[in-house]
């Protein structure tokens, strides 16, 4: 039996990856519909769109699973300081909408 060539070697990782990034998106799309809800939870009863301590703990807990799962913590941060920073836009948003 002949080992896959490189290139074979190489579509199935690549395939592999795209499963993967499709995961992602939904995970996100998904995480992003619980975070709506909070920020119209938040609007209704007169809640400030940031929530600076809980942000504080989401990150500390992140750079943490990142470590376990051997991912850079420093980039997990960043990931999710990024989508902390979305997720308030669109609370401040919705509270101005109210």
């Amino acid at each position: 039996m002949t080992s896959p060539s490189p290139e074979d070697q190489l579509l199935r990782l690549r395939r592999s990856i795209d499963n993967v990034d499709a995961v992602l998106i939904h995970t996100l799309a998904e995480r992003f519909k619980l975070t709506q809800a909070v920020g119209e939870l938040k609007a209704e009863h007169a809640m400030p769109p940031s929530d600076p301590a809980r942000e504080a703990t989401q990150i500390a807990r992140l750079r943490r699973l990142a470590e376990e799962a051997e991912l850079d913590p420093e980039f997990a941060e960043k990931f999710i300081t990024f989508v902390i920073a979305e997720v308030i836009h669109h609370h401040e948003r919705i509270a101005g909408a109210e």
